[in-house]
This record gives structure tokens, C-alpha cells and sequence, in this order.
């Protein structure tokens, strides 16, 4: 799938003095239905994420505390996209390979995905990734 399939996708908002609400469901704000959930926290200084590209995996990044940035790259373009509001999502189609950095102390970065986990979805090699994406 190209990289310009990746977008951000603005979530409800519901304001209100008291705290503001957005919410996310299965088939309606993101392109999938939603089969897992996790969530990335406590992540060191520095560190570096992610890493890998899913074959048939669809997911929606959300930062739901701090900020943090995220790398796509389909093997011909690169795009990035710098997550700071628990409103927005960047949906990520497969084979896209990402790496996240430069996350804010007490950051928290979660995923909505379309399936469970699944070890062999991943390409954690980037070198077997752009193999694949040059037979597909």
C-alpha cells in the first residue's frame, strides 16, 4: 500500500469546561474493526520505537498524553508526522515500515489495531521489508 493511504484522522470532541471527551469506534472514525488494544508508556529518553512493518496489520496511533514522532516509509517515500493531541490518530496501513522518537517525558502512545498479535505479521527487518514490497 503507497504512503499517502496513511493519514491523520481527526476523532470527536466533545467539549466541555469540566474536561473535554473523543472517543473511537470500530468501523466509523478508523477504516477497521478495532481487536486490540495497547499501549506504550515510560519510555526512556533518547529511545527509539517501533522499528518493523506489519503485513496485513491496520492501526491507529494516538498520543494520549505528551507528544512523540512517527517515520512512515513505504520503501520509495518517507513522510513524518508528529502526534501531540489525544484527538487525532495516524492510521498506519500494512506494509508500511515505522519508527517512532523524540517522545516528551510522560508521553503515552496507544494503538488500536485489527488484530491480535500475530509474530509473524511483522517485518523487523528492513532489508526482507523492501524484498516483499518489491514482489508485491
Amino acid at each position: 500500500m503507497p504512503l499517502d493511504d496513511c493519514r491523520v484522522i481527526e476523532l470527536p470532541k466533545m467539549s466541555d469546561p469540566r474536561g473535554n471527551l473523543s472517543f473511537v469506534e470500530s468501523d466509523s472514525q478508523v477504516p477497521f474493526a478495532i481487536q486490540r488494544v495497547y499501549y506504550v508508556y515510560d519510555v526512556p529518553g533518547g529511545t527509539d520505537r517501533g522499528g518493523h512493518a506489519h503485513k496485513n496489520l491496520h492501526q491507529l496511533i494516538i498520543a494520549m498524553s505528551g507528544s512523540f514522532d512517527i517515520t512512515l516509509d513505504d520503501g520509495k517515500d518517507k513522510k513524518k508526522f508528529h502526534l501531540a493531541r489525544s484527538y487525532y490518530g495516524l492510521y498506519i496501513c500494512p506494509m508500511i515500515w515505522r519508527t517512532m522518537d523524540n517522545f516528551s517525558s510522560g508521553s503515552v502512545l496507544m494503538v488500536l489495531a485489527s488484530t491480535k498479535y500475530a509474530e509473524d505479521d511483522y517485518y523487523r527487518n528492513y532489508d526482507a521489508f523492501m524484498n516483499a514490497r518489491l514482489v508485491k
